[in-house]
């Protein structure tokens, strides 16, 4: 099929925007909102709540006390209680947990090297992990564009989940705003936002109506899964940078939750979304931070689903 200009120039910010972004993030062009509220006023525990493991050992673009302090003190104020993950993982260092927290692990402490996209664990460490999930432990996988697919793509694979490793864009369903085709919107209206406990949450209160993903990669789950941020037809996969033509992302999506034998997985193919991050010299806000936007409450959901609150 022939496309129109409009749709090569579209890619063509698109790319453009997709390397400003990770050149941000390489040269540390995005910091943690330190004004975003994180306050839950009706905390899910109010004492005693489950024990989350937050991964900093993997080359983490994304830790608990950095770039994503405001996802680990927003789940902190919900009741859980956050532990920063210096070990690899083992049988031993996964024990006592209930909730596993991977952000953007890379295969090498800065993003622009070439082993950046090398696996971010070993075999016996995706292993462990898929084993203890097996017996009744819960994981959030959270893998961005390129590199981070290619790093987390040995465990995501424990749970048959695919990554596509490039960047992904929906010249018509994204932030007109924004004026990037990357900054793709799911509203339950359109039907791509689809109806599970993560959308629907526990009541009125907490359902989750829009949500926009700011930069990253699709996923496609097996057949048991459930894709809740379905991507449209019209959304692509393509490097920037590479003389290659665009990949058709139809059927995949952002946002995979599935059981895994007495445990639960979710696996979300972009970071910002569950961040609330200042970038660039203009401080813009990416992530729950942007006005208008359910991001803040889909953090919440999920982690309610993953602590078994949600059903």
């Amino acid at each position: 099929m022939i496309k129109s200009l409009a749709y090569f120039l579209s890619l063509a910010v698109f790319f453009s925007a997709g390397l400003a972004i990770a050149l941000a993030q390489q040269t540390g062009g995005q910091v943690a909102d330190e004004t975003f509220n994180t306050k839950v006023e009706r905390p899910a525990y109010k004492k005693s709540g489950p024990r989350v493991l937050f991964d900093e050992a993997h080359n983490n673009f994304h830790t608990a006390s950095g770039r994503y302090k405001p996802f680990a003190d927003l789940i902190t104020s919900d009741g859980y209680q956050v532990t920063p993950n210096q070990q690899k993982f083992s049988r031993d260092s996964l024990k006592g947990y209930d909730v596993l927290v991977i952000s953007n692990a890379l295969g090498a402490p800065q993003m622009a090297a070439a082993a950046a996209s090398n696996s971010a664990f070993a075999e016996e460490e995706s292993d462990a992990v898929r084993d203890w999930v097996k017996a009744g432990g819960s994981l959030l996988l959270i893998a961005d564009h390129a590199p981070m697919g290619s790093a987390n793509q040995s465990l995501a694979g424990r749970f048959a989940v695919d990554m596509s490793k490039m960047f992904t864009a929906d010249e018509q369903n994204y932030d007109k705003e924004s004026g990037n085709p990357g900054f793709i919107v799911y509203t339950r209206e359109s039907g791509r936002l689809a109806d599970h406990p993560v959308t629907r949450g526990r009541n009125d209160g907490e359902r989750v109506n829009k949500i926009i993903t700011f930069t990253g990669q699709s996923l496609k789950g097996p057949a048991d899964s459930f894709p809740f941020l379905k991507l449209a037809d019209t959304a692509l996969d393509a490097m920037p940078g590479q003389n290659t033509n665009p990949l058709s992302a139809a059927g995949r999506a952002q946002g995979i939750a599935l059981k895994f034998g007495k445990g639960r997985v979710i696996v979300m193919g972009e970071a910002g979304m569950l961040s609330a991050q200042l970038v660039g010299p203009e401080r813009r806000k990416f992530g729950m931070n942007l006005p208008g936007i359910d991001n803040r409450q889909l953090a919440l959901n999920i982690m309610h689903w993953l602590s078994g609150l949600l059903k």
